[in-house]
């Protein structure tokens, strides 16, 4: 599975059990991201995806049921605290700080870096995205 996860400039991914921020553009780009492929994720994150795109899947141990390359949206879980780690690992980067309470917590310089993009979202003048694999 491939976790993708949102943070601000501090690693920050959620406060106070919810999520810092949110983008119309970034989901976008996801479900691009995506191709047509499952996008796992809890009820919580499938709220921002009303009504759900046919290729979401939700469920509340989605790291559990995603298989190898589906895509994990996760917002309120650090994926570092998952049983089996990510194969690979989209970051949107907000490019802000937020108050936050839950971190990302795997060490990046541990990954290798494959491609980044910035973009303009919707309510963020910059989004950047970064993907990387083991």
């Amino acid at each position: 599975m491939i976790a993708v996860v949102c943070i601000d400039d501090k690693g920050g991914m959620l406060f106070n059990r919810r999520r810092q921020s949110q983008d119309r553009l970034l989901r976008e780009d996801l479900l691009r991201e995506a191709g047509g492929g499952p996008l796992w994720m809890n009820g919580y994150s499938a709220k921002q995806f009303a009504p759900l795109p046919d290729n979401v899947r939700v469920a509340e141990d989605f790291p559990a049921q995603a298989g190898p390359g589906e895509l994990c949206l996760t917002e309120t879980q650090d994926p570092a605290s998952w049983p089996v780690p990510p194969e690979g690992l989209i970051v949107y980067r907000w490019n802000r700080t937020y108050p936050a309470d839950l971190f990302l917590t795997l060490p990046l310089e541990q990954w290798t870096l494959v491609r980044q993009e910035e973009f303009a979202g919707s309510s963020h003048q910059n989004i950047t995205k970064e993907v990387y694999t083991r």
